[in-house]
């Protein structure tokens, strides 16, 4: 099924009164030929607009009721498509410390299904927004993707960005360890030690707690991050790639100060406030996710490619514990 998330095409912004941009005198010949060089106002997001399919892996530990036995580990390849809109006009955001500041953006709609039965396990709903430097508080340019779960939590994303040409990325391992809160995650090396205490990790260990869709690998498990690294090497075969954008954005406050997640009292039961012992049935307690927006070469005369990656972890506090949710994916602009 084909989705969207559209504003009407005669609707765009504008601030009553506009916000006037700061503009530097330029010498005479340079001025003639501004028009030409005027940069896209979407910046790192000007190659989003449009829609985009591919395919990922989908990790979540999920409470389990009743808690003799308190979680269960639901592991999905996936089929997803993002559709990404173009907000018209600059959004104005006035300022009390500092002048006023011009945001632009885009709105999308992501639909991620499991790739063997086209069960659906997820739609979001959500803005990405390109911020200006900021003297108060002190920022660099940043990126901001606020996006509506409907499982019941809404998050504040922000981060920084970084275009750079030639050459992959480099694309980090990661696991789906849980850890306790307020501990270090542990790392890659730790995955055969616990095993014993998460058996639903171990594909050779029968369990009532696990689903696996067809295809998913011990690998998988072990380092979700394989499959883009897989998709990445496979996308490059006979070519090369030109450039990329990286995107990495976190509700944490660091290093930018902005974001943060909220969730319905289902989710957080009585955790309140913020911060407090976690004893709701599956609260949020923060995300991070890296983007690539990839360039790739086209052969044999055909177009270069445009391919998005991104890998996102979303921990989710429950019975105690820290359990990291995991979703990947490598989609192609269409």
């Amino acid at each position: 099924m084909e989705i969207a998330a559209r504003t009407d095409s005669d609707f765009a912004f504008e601030g009553i009164p506009p916000i006037e941009e700061v503009v530097t005198a330029r010498p005479a010949a340079d001025a003639a030929a501004a028009p030409a060089a005027q940069p896209d106002p979407l910046g790192p997001l000007a190659k989003l607009p449009g829609t985009w399919k591919g395919h990922g892996f989908n990790t979540i530990w999920r409470p389990h009721h009743p808690k003799s036995h308190d979680r269960f580990l639901e592991l999905n390849l996936t089929t997803e498509t993002i559709v990404f809109t173009k907000i018209n006009g600059p959004i104005p955001n006035r300022g009390l410390d500092m002048a006023d500041i011009n945001m632009f953006g885009l709105t999308y709609m992501q639909q991620i299904a499991q790739t063997s039965d086209n069960t659906g396990l997820h739609i979001e709903p959500g803005i990405w927004v390109k911020v200006p430097a900021t003297s108060n508080p002190a920022e660099p340019p940043t990126v901001v993707r606020m996006a509506s779960i409907p499982h019941g939590t809404t998050i504040l994303a922000q981060g920084t960005t970084q275009f750079l040409n030639g050459g992959p990325p480099h694309i980090p391992d990661n696991n789906l360890i849980p850890f306790g809160i307020g501990g270090p995650p542990p790392a890659n090396s730790d995955f055969n030690a616990n095993l014993g205490g998460f058996p639903e990790m171990d594909l050779s260990h029968s369990t009532p707690f696990r689903f696996a869709s067809p295809g998913v690998t011990q690998q998988m498990v072990r380092n979700p991050n394989s499959v883009i690294q897989a998709a990445l090497q496979a996308s490059l075969a006979g070519t090369t790639m030109k450039n990329r954008t990286f995107i990495h954005i976190t509700t944490q406050h660091s290093p930018i100060k902005g974001g943060g997640a909220v969730n319905t009292a289902f989710l957080a039961a009585s955790a309140d406030p913020p911060g407090s012992a976690p004893d709701g049935n599956a609260r949020c307690n923060d995300m991070q996710a890296t983007f690539w927006i990839q360039t790739i070469a086209g052969t044999g005369g055909q177009p270069d490619k445009l391919q998005l990656q991104y890998t996102q972890l979303v921990n989710l506090d429950f019975n105690g514990l820290r359990w990291p949710h995991i979703t990947v994916s490598t989609l192609v602009k269409q």
